[in-house]
């Protein structure tokens, strides 16, 4: 998201306050009825609170979308988000940025639904950013205008992978997986993730993320020798369990020098092997913070 947020009122009667340009903020949808000391003041239900929305706002000139709580912080499912937004598609011609599921808690709290009628129902969207994993589902699609790709989960499901995986996505820049691991549903296995590393239906993307893996050594054998590696600027294996075994493969690999940044931080690797990244790496911005000692592995998106 680019622009600054702007809390849409959870109550009608808070709506008072004269309201910015619409397209000058990014609109976050936030309804808490477990927040809320008298939930008797708010909407009925999800969908009254939206109707509300596009009573209130110029939805024509509305650029950004940011949806919070769906009801309740935890468990709450985004479905409805999912149900009202892609239902109402012809009153936001200007939408371009849509984030699902953002709340300030551990994403296995999080439950997620079928993300793909949001792609489907706007071909001009350029960033769709989702965070929470349980429930999430996505069918293979075509779009031509998605840049940012951004799925943050405790544990991506290898169905929701292969999605990703086999979508043709010819203007997608920007790629960011967090795999989390199999306590939280992340089944998918560097296999799953072959179509993305050949680079064929992803001709202009410049930075791939496959963060937060429990088997980030075998996904950094996977990256050594993909070909999509070779157009990118940024290369992120933050967050997981990388350790000895998943540096040598990436020194052993096909040359990373043409990186701008490679990011390995939060990783499990011994201070040597740092050390020979770096050396190796001289003209780029190698992140190496935040080493975990002790041979604990565990992965970082869930504490």
């Amino acid at each position: 998201m680019t622009l600054p947020e702007r809390n849409f009122p959870t109550r009608e009667k808070d709506a008072g306050a004269a309201l910015p340009d619409a397209a000058a903020v990014a609109w976050r949808l936030d309804y808490d009825r477990e927040g809320e000391e008298d939930p008797d003041l708010l909407d009925p239900d999800y969908a009254s609170y939206f109707a509300r929305f596009l009573r209130t706002v110029d939805t024509t000139r509305v650029r950004e979308l940011v949806f919070g709580s769906c009801g309740e912080v935890y468990f709450s499912s985004c479905g409805d988000a999912v149900e009202v937004l892609a239902g109402a598609a012809d009153r936001f011609p200007a939408l371009r940025a849509i984030a699902l599921g953002d709340i300030a808690d551990e994403l296995a709290m999080i439950v997620q639904a079928d993300v793909t009628p949001l792609l489907r129902a706007f071909p001009a969207l350029e960033v769709l950013e989702v965070r929470g994993g349980s429930n999430l589902e996505l069918e293979p699609v075509r779009h031509a205008s998605l840049r940012v790709l951004r799925l943050e989960a405790g544990g991506l499901s290898a169905g929701a992978t292969r999605a990703v995986a086999a979508s043709d996505l010819p203007a997608l820049e920007h790629l960011e997986l967090w795999l989390g691991d199999g306590n939280h549903g992340g089944d998918a296995t560097p296999a799953d993730l072959a179509p993305i590393l050949t680079g064929e239906r992803l001709p202009s993307l410049r930075y791939l993320g496959l963060l937060d893996g429990e088997f980030q050594d075998e996904i950094a054998a996977a990256v050594a020798s993909a070909p999509v590696v070779a157009r990118l600027e940024t290369l992120d294996l933050s967050l997981g369990e990388l350790t000895d075994r998943g540096g040598e493969a990436l020194l052993a690999g096909q040359p990373l020098t043409h990186l701008k940044k490679l990011d390995l931080s939060h990783h499990s690797m011994s201070e040597a092997m740092t050390e020979r990244l770096r050396a190796a790496l001289p003209g780029v911005e190698v992140a190496l913070g935040h080493r975990r000692k002790g041979g604990f592995r565990y992965s970082e998106a869930m504490e």
